[in-house]
């Protein structure tokens, strides 16, 4: 009955120790009121059989409530409805280019690299509502999976849809996605522009060199956050291809990411590099990037007050009317 009523003048509620001590003062007051008769017989006398003096006291119980509901409208009960309103001032929008080469199948991370990436990006772009984000996929060769867009939606169900295949060329081309990136971000309006390339090998294959497609992303003021990803030491990777299963075959190989490349890319466009050992480092660093990366978001909240006090107060005036009718009609003989 009281849910979402708040009360404006709560102080007012140290009034309700008044009833206590009216109803014993009402209690004593009647015992000193009640006079007594003694006669020798009451032979003569009709003896009626009424009820309504037992009664009476229904007559104080309703001034008691109605002092009551009283009490409790001076304590200013009301409603709040709140709507909030975002603004974003400023947005971001972010490029996240993709490793997509056989490596990226190699189970140091759980089930494999590829896997533990989509999960932790997918976390990554559902905590970024405000922001418009794009990806690109790249092995030996790049293209735009997916726009710069600011449905979230459309983005998930892309990154979902990663998995390796043999339509791009095998072998890792770093400068072909960092530079496809550049170019899907490089006319973007936003206050802040961010690329975040991850690989999990070194540059061997592109006609683009990894520093050219550095040199345009500082040109047109766009940010590069890079991720190594792969364990130290020896991992389980594809290192064959059934022709009759159509399966991979799996062999300990050692992990090489040229940490060096990618420090000087993050370097040189303003952003920092990273390396993800193991899924719970991966997930760190996108938070540590969520962090790092923030929309301003201006907030405004409107607060509609209903006042409830006006009922209670009537439901009171209506208790005390029928208290005097009461007192001056049906109980006018007893009181």
């Amino acid at each position: 009955m009281l849910e979402g009523i708040e009360f404006l003048n709560k102080q007012f509620f140290w009034a309700l120790l008044v009833l206590p001590l009216a109803l014993v003062w009402y209690i004593f007051k009647y015992k000193k009121q009640t006079a007594e008769f003694k006669i020798s017989s009451i032979k003569g006398f009709k003896i009626g059989s009424s009820i309504l003096p037992k009664f009476k006291h229904v007559l104080f119980l309703l001034r008691l409530v109605a002092l009551a509901l009283l009490i409790t409208a001076l304590a200013r009960p009301q409603t709040v409805d709140v709507s909030t309103k975002t603004k974003t001032t400023r947005g971001i929008d972010i490029v996240m280019a993709i490793d997509v080469s056989a490596s990226m199948l190699a189970k140091d991370l759980k089930p494999n690299r590829l896997e533990a990436l989509k999960a932790v990006a997918a976390e990554f772009i559902e905590g970024r509502p405000n922001d418009r984000i794009g990806i690109v996929e790249y092995a030996g060769e790049s293209y735009t999976k997916t726009p710069i867009t600011s449905d979230k939606s459309i983005v998930l169900r892309s990154l979902r849809d990663i998995k390796y295949n043999t339509i791009i060329d095998g072998g890792t081309a770093i400068g072909m996605g960092l530079a496809t990136a550049v170019n899907r971000i490089k006319d973007s309006k936003a206050k802040s522009k961010i690329i975040i390339l991850l690989t999990d090998g070194v540059n061997n294959s592109g006609f683009i060199d990894p520093n050219t497609a550095s040199e345009l992303a500082v040109e047109y003021g766009i940010k590069t956050y890079t991720i190594g990803l792969g364990t130290n030491g020896m991992a389980l990777s594809p290192i064959a291809h059934s022709q009759t299963t159509g399966q991979f075959q799996y062999g300990r190989v050692q992990v090489e990411i040229d940490e060096e490349l990618l420090e000087e890319i993050a370097s040189v466009t303003g952003g920092q590099y990273f390396r993800a050992t193991d899924n719970r480092k991966l997930k760190e660093i996108y938070k540590e990037i969520d962090k790092l990366e923030k929309t301003d978001v201006e907030e405004f909240k409107f607060y509609n007050y209903e006042e409830k006090y006006r009922s209670l107060v009537l439901f009171a005036g209506i208790l005390l009317l029928i208290e005097v009718l009461l007192r001056f009609t049906i109980f006018r003989s007893f009181i």
